[in-house]
């Protein structure tokens, strides 16, 4: 082959990728995956109430009777902020709202470890007091932070693929975030 026609053979196209397309599906993915994993948290812990109480006495924040009503409530909250999130129906709010739980279970890790606690976070398990050492507060934190950061990007761009806000028309933003 000369020189010359090795100078003058195209190179192959790139195809761009197209934004518009490829982000909605991303926070479609972003959208059911956190609803997945509040249900899957929420049912852990439903079947067991007092057990989910006691996990949440273990962080030592609330007073007891508010402890009490938390730890009933919370997987029941989880299984429903999840379905609301699988639906993809108000999906804007239901990402704040998960944004939200998901930063106080933050904070709570947080202050556990700084004070010494030896407690199961309780998000997939039983939770409550452990043996020293036996926490894994690191591990747990990158996981709540990565969940809180795709809540916020929910939050900021609600616009996903297979979403009953698509049918509704249920997007409140202005710029279409498409």
């Amino acid at each position: 082959m000369s020189e010359s026609a090795s100078q003058s053979a195209p190179e192959p196209r790139r195809r761009a990728v197209n934004w518009a397309v490829v982000l909605p599906w991303a926070r479609t993915v972003v959208r059911v995956g956190l609803g997945v994993v509040w249900i899957v948290a929420g049912v852990l812990k439903i079947g067991d109430p007092a057990q989910s109480v006691a996990a949440v006495r273990a962080y030592e924040l609330l007073p007891d009777t508010l402890a009490q009503i938390v730890g009933w409530a919370l997987p029941y909250l989880e299984v429903l902020l999840g379905l609301v999130l699988i639906s993809g129906l108000f999906t804007r709010w239901a990402a704040a709202l998960s944004f939200l739980l998901q930063l106080a279970f933050v904070v709570g890790l947080i202050q556990a470890w700084a004070r010494g606690l030896s407690i199961d976070c309780g998000c997939f398990s039983a939770g409550g007091q452990v043996a020293p050492g036996a926490t894994s507060y690191l591990p747990d934190l990158i996981r709540d932070i990565i969940f809180l950061a795709g809540a916020a990007w929910l939050f900021l761009q609600p616009r996903t693929r297979l979403s009953l806000d698509a049918v509704t028309g249920g997007f409140d933003d202005d710029e279409g975030n498409a």
